[in-house]
């Protein structure tokens, strides 16, 4: 089948400073090995992100590569390639993915930022970022968006998962270790609306009431780069 162009729509935003990407590649390479342990995934306990997650995985399982975008350790793209998407991981701390490659021997991990993926235009069917834009202000986020646009191929479809709000709060200590980190709550509307203005069709919104262990609502977009007309 032959290849579709699409134009990809410029940003505006700014990007991440190094100094922010240097302290959170540093702040997660110091607790890769016990944020492995104390973090899982436990999707029989989160039905409502096993849903949003699931109609991703209807979507993307038979459209190629699908990349787990700030991977972490490894969970979320074990968990895409045991329901039979192929998956693979980059991060931006070669920490986790050393831990990653360690957990998930038979799985590709890259280490990598979100800001400059070395991969190629159109080349993923899917991408997918947990979590993984929460160390983003809302001005780096387009920068972001315009990267995951890039990577995706036309009919690619994204999944994010992130903390809803408007605020920002500081992180010193976390997983038993010091940290230098911002921890960034955005607005779902807004980030939406940012998705769109990178060019992406935003298909589903879902917002949930804080859980046991949350400090408040959690949010999560489907998004999709249309194809050519």
């Amino acid at each position: 089948m032959a290849a579709t162009v699409l134009r990809v729509p410029a940003f505006t935003g700014a990007p991440a400073s190094s100094t922010d990407l240097q302290a959170t590649k540093d702040s997660y390479d110091t607790v890769a090995g016990s944020y492995a342990e104390l973090v899982t995934l436990d999707f029989g306990r989160m039905p409502l992100e096993t849903a949003m997650l699931g109609e991703f995985v209807a979507r993307v399982r038979d459209s190629g590569p699908v990349g787990d975008l700030g991977c972490g350790p490894g969970h979320l793209t074990a968990y895409l390639n045991e329901v039979g998407v192929p998956a693979f991981g980059v991060d931006l701390s070669s920490g986790m993915v050393e831990v990653a490659r360690k957990r998930n021997p038979g799985l590709r991990f890259e280490v990598g930022s979100m800001t400059a993926l070395e991969l190629a235009d159109g080349g993923l069917g899917g991408a997918v970022s947990w979590y993984s834009i929460v160390h983003m202000a809302l001005e780096q986020l387009p920068g972001v968006f315009a990267e995951f646009f890039r990577v995706l191929a036309p009919g690619g479809h994204l999944l994010l998962g992130f903390k809803a709000g408007e605020r920002k709060s500081p992180l010193t200590h976390a997983y038993g270790h010091d940290v230098s980190l911002t921890v960034y709550w955005q607005s779902p509307e807004r980030v939406a609306e940012l998705l769109e203005q990178a060019g992406f069709v935003v298909e589903a919104r879902l917002v949930r009431a804080p859980g046991e262990m949350d400090k408040g609502p959690q949010a999560f977009i489907l998004a999709r780069r249309p194809t050519a007309d």
